[in-house]
């Protein structure tokens, strides 16, 4: 006799594994049309994150950022837009790494959103860097988190000279 739920066979129960969340605010003085330009241009990404390669903010769009590599790999970050609502919520697929590596290039595959929201003083931006499975990806998720509170400024700085 088996100890699970009628109905329920053993090929469906899977383990699961603790995620934690990247997430940041912080105001701008400028309006949600200026910091979504600074999100969503291609070249002004490359200021204050990385270059993009085959970046439109079209859902389905598939674009990549290239990193230091490491091990097997080669520091390629694979993203795919999710959502696009304009001056509001912007969203993809941020996947890298691979599986034999630990540590730096550990297998990532998380999702970064970005929300805009007029106050105000401005637009608050709210980042959610989401899916970084634990103990997995904790080095990601330090490495990450310390860097998105680097650039989030420079973003504002970016919008500062584009306004």
């Amino acid at each position: 006799m088996s100890d699970t739920a009628p109905g329920v066979n053993d090929a469906a129960i899977a383990t699961t594994h603790a995620t934690q969340d990247i997430v940041m605010s912080e105001i701008f003085p400028h309006a949600p049309a200026t910091i979504w330009r600074a999100l969503t241009t291609g070249s002004l990404i490359a200021h204050w994150l990385m270059e993009p390669r085959g970046f439109e903010p079209v859902q389905g769009t598939r674009f990549t950022y290239q990193t230091k590599p490491a091990g097997a790999w080669d520091g390629t970050i694979h993203c795919e837009v999710l959502e696009v609502v304009p001056d509001e919520r912007f969203v993809y697929a941020w996947k890298g790494g691979h599986e034999s590596n630990e540590g730096y290039g550990s297998r990532l595959d998380t999702v970064v959103t970005f929300t805009l929201t007029p106050v105000a003083e401005g637009t608050r931006l709210t980042l959610v860097h989401a899916g970084f499975v634990t103990p997995t990806n904790d080095v990601a998720f330090t490495n990450m988190s310390n860097g998105w509170r680097k650039i989030l400024p420079e973003l504002g700085q970016l919008a500062d000279k584009a306004h």
